[in-house]
């Protein structure tokens, strides 16, 4: 299992290497060196979390549907096929946008709609195949294996990127990411060679379902309506402040670029630290325990954001950023251990599509949040700083939200839940 752990890592590693010039790069270059509106930039770096959506019916499709006997291998590599053309025209794609006109923005769209939907169509694969191919005691360390070497890669790729960019040039970067698209696709073909085991039966039995059933059959289960809350609120608080966390330091203390971007390596340290000691103790300590404990670690350390930037105190805001990462790392591990557990059999990727719809719209709904409060109260109070104290305190009152929601999630009633009259329901034929 070791070695299938690794290739699923590589899987991820593949996805998230093209996250990083599309989601990163790309965007800094249409904002500085073209001039384009960061309005319009913000807007399509959003548009692969509107189609998060899909990722249900993929992954119902996907559960009733192998391609060449491969229930999962096949959609996987159709969506880093898209990841990597997406990433590969979107220079291209950018200068045409910055010339203008309606063929410009139609061109412009291109890289984020190939990106956003091979990510989609992905995700749901490779994490339904995880799921199906780890035990149950070895989940933990699967996701462990998966997220410490995709935060790793981002970090090279991040690095790689900005060497081969320097000095900028339109060559360097159509070149950078032309190698860095290429580089993911030798990754995850390398990758899905040999993961998932050929099925002999050319279609699953679980029915066929419209939208309307799919959404029932998640929304039918009180545990499940739960769960996706659940992750909606912890994923929109974490990942809302990833956001404004170094311009909240700069305001809050006047520290320049070189300071603040610390603070980010400091949290990412912490976060890989606190992942590979989820994966060590995940078969001593239960996974509810593990799970809780990141989400409360991970709120005290936004009170410790809040109590040492409204005082300005630097030792107590650094303990906040190092107690946020250590509660994302456990948090990270168990709840998507616990989320491979909150599937049903013959409709893993359905409940796993669901749960990633979740994550997409916490992304978006963080990032909104996060800038939208921030500069209405910023505006209102003529006070920056306020603006990011009260930005952090209501993802901290929604991480608290999330602690207590956690309480009432109970993966047993879940299965209990889905009796056969309700799953009935759920997947009756029209």
């Amino acid at each position: 299992m070791s070695l299938k752990r690794i290739q699923l890592g590589l899987i991820h590693v593949a996805v998230a290497m093209t996250l990083v010039p599309i989601n990163s790069t790309l965007n800094r270059v249409m904002i500085r060196e073209l001039a384009l509106s960061a309005t319009l930039v913000a807007i399509l770096a959003s548009l692969p979390y509107l189609f998060s959506p899909i990722q249900m019916a993929v992954g119902s499709f996907s559960d009733r549907h192998p391609l060449f006997n491969y229930r999962r291998t096949p959609y996987i590599l159709i969506g880093i096929l898209l990841c990597v053309a997406g990433v590969i025209i979107s220079p291209w794609s950018a200068f045409r946008l910055a010339s203008g006109g309606a063929t410009g923005i139609l061109f412009g769209l291109l890289p984020f709609l190939a990106w956003g939907m091979g990510y989609n169509i992905s995700s749901v694969s490779y994490l339904a195949l995880a799921s199906e191919l780890s035990s149950e005691e070895g989940r933990g360390k699967t996701i462990a294996v998966m997220w410490f070497m995709m935060i790793v890669s981002i970090i090279l790729t991040a690095i790689g990127l900005s060497r081969m960019v320097d000095p900028y040039t339109p060559e360097a970067l159509i070149t950078a990411f032309r190698v860095v698209g290429l580089t993911a696709l030798l990754l995850g073909g390398l990758a899905l060679v040999g993961l998932e085991t050929r099925s002999l039966q050319p279609k699953s039995s679980a029915q066929k379902q419209n939208v309307r059933q799919m959404l029932n059959a998640v929304s039918g289960n009180p545990q499940a309506r739960r769960f996706f809350v659940y992750l909606l609120l912890l994923l929109a608080a974490i990942f809302g402040q990833d956001v404004l966390l170094e311009p909240f330091a700069a305001e809050a203390f006047n520290w320049t670029v070189t300071q603040t971007t610390r603070l980010s390596s400091l949290w990412g340290g912490f976060v890989l630290l606190a992942i590979l000691l989820a994966g060590a103790v995940e078969r001593r300590l239960s996974r509810r325990f593990v799970a809780q404990a990141g989400n409360l670690g991970a709120l005290a350390g936004f009170v410790l954001l809040l109590v040492g930037g409204g005082m300005r105190s630097p030792l107590i805001f650094y303990l906040g950023v190092i107690l946020l990462g250590t509660g994302t790392g456990f948090s990270t591990v168990a709840n998507l251990a616990l989320m491979f557990e909150l599937t049903l059999p013959g409709q893993i990727g359905l409940f796993i599509g669901a749960w990633g719809f979740s994550n997409a719209l916490s992304r978006l709904v963080g990032a909104v949040l996060g800038g939208a409060v921030r500069d209405l109260v910023t505006n209102a109070g003529g006070n920056a700083l306020v603006g990011y104290l009260v930005v952090f305190a209501i993802e901290a009152a929604m991480l608290l939200a999330a602690v207590f929601l956690f309480l009432r999630i109970d993966v047993r009633a879940f299965h209990k839940a889905a009796t056969p009259s309700v799953m009935e329901r759920a997947t009756l034929t029209d």
